[in-house]
């Protein structure tokens, strides 16, 4: 049975939005990472599987997430500065995510409360390669970005003014 993100067994995830590959910027001449077969959940409902490629595309990392009929796309770039962007398909082009939320035990990403989430343990596993002992023994991480896209506040567990519960995104 697919995980659920309205139940609190499956409360979190991480994740992107949409348009074919070679339509994004910095697409052409991308290496594949990696493919993972997953489940993903869009706008709070319940995950449904997916397919994740994660893509290095020079300054970034895309990931694209295939789900049913849609697509589902975000990138993370380290330069200029840390920041998560989300692909608009209507205006081709990216926009900052909000906040981006992980859930260390469910191995799940969630970007602007629960807009999109994703199963995805490669991605969490870096994570936490990255960040070493400060997530050690840690059940979330919660980032907020500024309208500049770049962060603003992070946070651990109940330090979260959510107390590190998944929220929806109205």
């Amino acid at each position: 049975m697919p995980l659920q993100l309205r139940t609190p067994r499956f409360a979190a995830a991480a994740g992107l939005l949409a348009a074919p590959l070679l339509a994004c910027p910095g697409a052409l001449g991308a290496e594949t990472l990696y493919t993972l077969e997953s489940f993903c959940s869009v706008n709070g409902t319940d995950a449904v599987p997916c397919r994740i490629e994660a893509v290095n595309s020079g300054d970034a990392t895309e990931y694209l997430h295939r789900l049913s009929n849609k697509e589902v796309r975000f990138r993370v770039s380290d330069t200029p500065y840390t920041r998560i962007e989300l692909w608009d398909a209507e205006r081709k082009s990216w926009r900052s995510a909000r906040n981006a939320a992980a859930f260390f035990e469910l191995n799940a990403l969630c970007l602007d409360g629960t807009s999109f989430c994703a199963i995805n343990p490669n991605y969490l596993n870096s994570v936490r390669q990255d960040l070493g002992r400060a997530v050690n023994g840690r059940s979330v991480l919660e980032v907020h970005f500024g309208k500049d896209g770049r962060i603003d506040a992070s946070c651990y567990d109940a330090g979260c003014p959510d107390g590190g519960q998944i929220t929806k995104t109205p």
